[in-house]
């Protein structure tokens, strides 16, 4: 007896769509459209950043010479040079900073390790975080006020340096405690576990970690100090000693910031403009050469925690 079987013909069902598969695409598409429009902004901020310089430097740097950099200003006569004004800068710089980063640095650490979660702490982070934020020119009064009319000693090198520590205070303090915060809570629990003190932890754990982030707060301060004028106008004034190497922090301190803005608006030398260029081309390259010097440490830093 044969039987005479057919193929069973199998019947496609027709597919049905996911009901997230269009928010995958919209999504997909949302992700793409967004990346190309941080890609734009970062390129065009690249480029404009990058401009910016080339417009800066290609005026000044191909006519700098030696003798501008070591020489004399002139009040009258052209080709006077920014030597003294120059060695403010650093000098001034140099007061600041060895005056707010040992400050600064105790007392994020303090805020960051030691000091208590109350409301008087949370009101002082509140308070240093209003400094950060405060125009330079209210320092600059504060420096009048306690140097010049209090202590009455005129318009000095010392003046505005510690009127630019106070300026830099607030913002390394808030750095170092966020860049404090930010170290894995782990790591510390491991250094204390292994028999170190809070000290040492802090020492050998807490800053090499945090090294970065605090490093790069005081590549901020410091270039926003070098290139600080309003603070010096007022604390330290709009003339120097007309010494190259003057130490004495008694002097008048007019820095580099300083003298550009007065050649620039004040000066009656017929060649005030081309000063003007060549000055703010030291600048500029001054403060993105203290930017590289400020990251030694960080690359000497991640060579030792490899």
């Amino acid at each position: 007896m044969s039987t005479n079987s057919s193929p069973s013909k199998v019947t496609a069902l027709p597919a049905q769509s996911s009901p997230f598969s269009s928010r995958r695409g919209f999504s997909h598409l949302n992700n793409r459209i967004f990346t190309g429009v941080v890609w734009l902004v970062g390129l065009c901020t690249i480029v404009f950043i990058c401009s910016l310089l080339f417009l800066i430097l290609q005026k000044g740097l191909p006519k700098l010479d030696f003798g501008f950099l070591v020489g004399l200003p002139s009040e009258i006569d052209e080709g006077g040079g920014v030597g003294p004004v120059l060695f403010n800068s650093f000098y001034v710089l140099f007061i600041s900073l060895l005056i707010s980063i040992p400050l600064g640095m105790a007392a994020g650490i303090y805020l960051a390790e030691f000091a208590p979660a109350n409301k008087f702490i949370a009101f002082i982070r509140i308070c240093v975080e209003g400094l950060a934020s405060v125009p330079s020119i209210i320092f600059g009064l504060f420096g009048i006020a306690l140097f010049v009319e209090q202590f009455d000693v005129g318009l000095t090198i010392i003046g505005g340096a510690v009127s630019l520590a106070f300026l830099n205070l607030p913002v390394l303090t808030r750095v170092t405690e966020e860049a404090i915060r930010a170290v894995p809570h782990e790591m510390k629990q491991a250094s204390f576990g292994l028999g170190a003190t809070h000290l040492q932890t802090i020492r050998r754990v807490i800053i090499p970690v945090a090294l970065n982030g605090i490093v790069t707060g005081i590549c901020l301060t410091a270039g926003r100090a070098f290139g600080e004028s309003a603070v010096i106008i007022l604390t330290a004034g709009v003339s120097s000693s007309g010494v190259m190497w003057d130490f004495n922090p008694l002097s008048p301190g007019a820095t580099l910031a300083v003298h550009l803005w007065y050649v620039q608006s004040e000066a009656i030398v017929p060649d005030a403009q081309l000063i003007a260029e060549k000055s703010a081309a030291v600048l500029v390259f001054v403060v993105l050469l203290i930017n590289l010097v400020f990251r030694v440490p960080l690359w000497i830093n991640a060579r030792r925690m490899r």
